[in-house]
């Protein structure tokens, strides 16, 4: 273990950077971009298509719109318990992996959720999810008219596999309220939890290595321990950072060089990046932490990036990008960033 090489938090920055296409954008398909990067997190949904501009080459927002509709991209509640978009092929794994932890968490957080019949109140859901796609409004007064609380409807979403349906939680309709059953929607292809956390590690590692056990699982949402075994029949690479923490990475997984430019990028609210479990790669200065994500901003901030590093945020106002630097910038720097930000406005006006 002495051994290791030990990785820089720039090295760091640029790795994380490179897997998420943040320093190139991809040419791969948008279904596989999508599965390279591990899913986006979209309670907002326009974040999913602002996700995919940053990251893919000439993206449209009618090409995810198109691939939520033929059920090539799944939208449901996944890791952290957050709203993803993921590939069909990655949402009965990334199901598989989070469930049994998701109830857990569930029973231990809601100690009254005990006292609900939860095998009636599953069937009655289930058979009237069977007709077809139903609006959150109809499912929750589905459950009122047989008597179970308000409580019923917040943990139903962790014992009965649904999936949000377009139109709802497009661009267009960005209310995320239309549900129908996943074995319904995506099709019956149950998975094992072991296999899930296996891809949960694989797509992770992918997406944001390397990495601690503890990272993985954070961003998954799931105890650290459940990886243990996991891990120990996976071969792995082994690094160090600075701090002496052992890091995990998939072998040949891109380690570019430190000193790889790094161009202004736009990231979306809620971008799984900037979220604790990727600390430390600092793409997020802890001093900007708090302009980001606080009590006033309940959904963050979107961003922008220079030299891989958030350095302000931004919105979409009036028919342009609106920009608050954190502090002043070049002026080179700032015609990169106004540059970037037209063409970010042209992608809403389109």
């Amino acid at each position: 273990m002495t051994g290791d090489r030990v990785l820089s938090q720039r090295e760091l920055n640029r790795a994380l950077l490179a897997r998420q296409f943040l320093l190139q954008r991809s040419s791969r398909s948008l279904v596989e971009t999508l599965e390279r990067v591990g899913g986006l997190q979209t309670q907002y949904a326009p974040s999913g298509y602002i996700g995919l501009w940053s990251r893919l080459r000439n993206f449209e927002r009618d090409a995810l719109t198109t691939a939520l509709e033929r059920r090539q991209v799944i939208q449901g509640t996944l890791l952290r318990s957050t709203i993803h978009m993921v590939s069909a092929r990655d949402y009965p794994l990334f199901l598989a992996a989070v469930k049994q932890a998701r109830q857990e968490w569930w029973r231990r957080l809601r100690k009254e959720f005990g006292a609900i019949d939860m095998q009636a109140a599953v069937a009655a859901f289930r058979e009237h999810l069977s007709q077809g796609p139903r609006r959150a409004t109809e499912l929750k007064e589905l459950l009122a008219s047989r008597g179970y609380p308000a409580l019923a409807w917040n943990g139903m979403a962790l014992w009965v596999d649904m999936v949000r349906v377009p139109p709802s939680g497009t661009w267009d309709q960005r209310r995320a309220d239309l549900y129908a059953l996943a074995d319904t929607w995506v099709g019956a292809t149950p998975a094992t939890e072991a296999a899930g956390l296996e891809h949960v590690v694989r797509r992770y590692l992918g997406g944001f290595g390397p990495a601690t056990v503890r990272e993985i699982a954070d961003w998954a949402g799931i105890p650290h321990a459940r990886l243990a075994p996991v891990l120990a029949r996976i071969s792995l690479r082994r690094f160090r950072d600075e701090e002496g923490r052992e890091l995990l990475d998939l072998p040949r997984a891109p380690l570019p060089d430190a000193e790889t430019p790094a161009p202004v990028r736009f990231l979306p609210t809620w971008d799984a990046t900037l979220l604790v479990h990727a600390r430390r790669t600092q793409i997020l200065p802890e001093r900007y932490r708090p302009l980001v994500f606080n009590v006033k901003t309940p959904h963050s901030k979107p961003t922008f990036l220079v030299d891989g590093v958030v350095a302000g945020s931004w919105r979409y106002e009036a028919g342009r990008v609106k920009l608050e630097p954190f502090e002043p910038l070049p002026r080179r720097v700032r015609a990169e960033v106004d540059e970037e930000a037209r063409r970010l406005a042209a992608f809403h006006a389109d």
